[in-house]
């Protein structure tokens, strides 16, 4: 993943994260935070993010995401590729299957971006 794509989610050096209601956002970081919400923007790539977060042992093959939909491979290959390119996934190759693994840190830090200050945890 590139730095740039961290930066997607307002992570400065010094680890704060700051929110929405915290300080205005930069046309630079909104531009690259609404690539992030145009990847989730997708009912099918919700889904995939859903299955390989929610997979026991924190990974998926491409093979086992496949079947779960009725579209083609390369259809399942290209959402699975905006969902990387945004920074939510990371995939590796091994022999002819790539396995999908879920970002927490970033989807911790978009999370944390979209929490008010001071309120509490959600259930």
């Amino acid at each position: 993943m590139s730095k740039q794509e961290l930066e997607v989610l307002g992570q400065d050096g010094d680890g704060c994260c700051p929110t929405l209601l915290s300080a205005p956002m930069d046309e630079d970081h909104a531009v690259e935070l609404a690539k992030v919400f145009k990847a989730l923007g997708d009912p099918v790539r919700i889904r995939l993010l859903s299955m390989i977060a929610s997979r026991d042992g924190g990974e998926i093959c491409v093979c086992d995401l496949t079947p779960a939909f009725d579209l083609s491979q390369p259809t399942i290959s290209h959402h699975l590729k905006l969902l990387r390119q945004a920074g939510l996934i990371e995939s590796e190759r091994r022999g002819t299957w790539v396995y999908y693994r879920l970002l927490p840190a970033t989807t911790d830090r978009l999370a944390a971006l979209l929490t008010r200050p001071g309120a509490p945890a959600a259930p």
